[in-house]
């Protein structure tokens, strides 16, 4: 049996900085890869998250996922010895990442250009609220606020109620993803070039880039999207229909060859073969009728 080829991150070295949720995110990725992260953690309580929601023996089950595959550091960041070994850390690691607030960790002498100009080959991802530069660089920056300056709360919602979360922190989760995209071309830069770089993402523009069609529709034609519960405007048929047992089926028939089985399975071939049901433009000036027949 071939032997499977080491992962990709193996023998990358990553330093973890911050807290919470978005940076630890995007440092666990490559760390269930086998990267080595190696985490700091402020002295005595350590991360918050270690004390979120449930607890087992004492400690978070949400920052064991999230920590997982990492070492631990406990550092006080405010101490110059700290911030000696942060660098020697640095000069040793491939990649940095930090979700401090912008300015915090220039604040400590350890801002990008002097860890650069220490190992050149240094990948810092950066991530805060609305990135490091411009007029909001220096407001608080929490995933939930993100959510909605991203434009993803406005769409979450029934029509006329009170705007709900996905239900996890996907603001953060987001920005992680991109952040750990971000890695990825920079490493692939650095194969080319031998040199690091700074990665710059903003929770708020993680979100807004998943935003689909939202503002070319506005642009090109000023259509505003507005909450629409759990359909999908444009697109038929797609949504929650209630079963006689009181549960939700959710049900996305808007392939063509997808929507003619499925009106075969609910035994209404008389839609199956209306043409003027055969495409998806079509079948959303009739989106009420169809939700009706697959509700029935």
């Amino acid at each position: 049996m071939p032997r499977r080829p080491p992962a990709a991150p193996a023998g990358l070295k990553v330093l973890e900085m911050g807290q919470l949720i978005a940076g630890p995110f995007a440092a666990k990725t490559p760390a269930d890869f086998g990267a080595d992260v190696v985490k700091i953690e402020p002295p005595g309580a350590g991360d918050p998250l270690r004390k979120w929601r449930l607890l087992k023996d004492g400690t978070s089950v949400w920052w064991q996922v999230q920590s997982r595959n990492k070492r631990s550091v406990a550092l006080d960041l405010k101490d110059a010895e700290a911030q000696e070994i942060v660098r020697k850390l640095a000069a040793e690691s491939d990649v940095l990442i930090e979700n401090f607030r912008p300015g915090a960790m220039e604040g400590w002498g350890l801002g990008p250009d002097a860890l650069l100009e220490a190992n050149p080959r240094l990948i810092v991802l950066r991530v805060s609220g609305y990135g490091q530069t411009g007029p909001y660089r220096d407001r608080p920056g929490f995933g939930v606020v993100a959510e909605a300056m991203g434009g993803l709360r406005h769409l979450t919602a029934e029509p006329g109620r009170v705007p709900v979360r996905v239900g996890i922190s996907i603001g953060d989760t987001l920005a992680a993803l991109h952040g750990v995209i971000g890695i990825l071309m920079a490493l692939q830069e650095r194969h080319r070039s031998g040199r690091g770089q700074v990665i710059d993402v903003a929770l708020y523009e993680a979100v807004f880039n998943c935003m689909e069609s939202l503002l070319p529709e506005y642009s090109a034609f000023g259509a505003v999207r507005g909450p629409a519960g759990s359909a999908l405007p444009g697109i038929a048929p797609t949504n929650a229909y209630l079963c006689k047992d009181g549960a939700y089926a959710l049900i996305a028939g808007n392939g063509d060859s997808i929507f003619k089985r499925l009106m075969a399975t609910i035994e209404r071939p008389d839609l199956a073969a209306d043409p003027a049901l055969a495409d998806n433009a079509g079948r959303v000036l009739r989106v009420d009728e169809l939700d009706a027949a697959i509700g029935a």
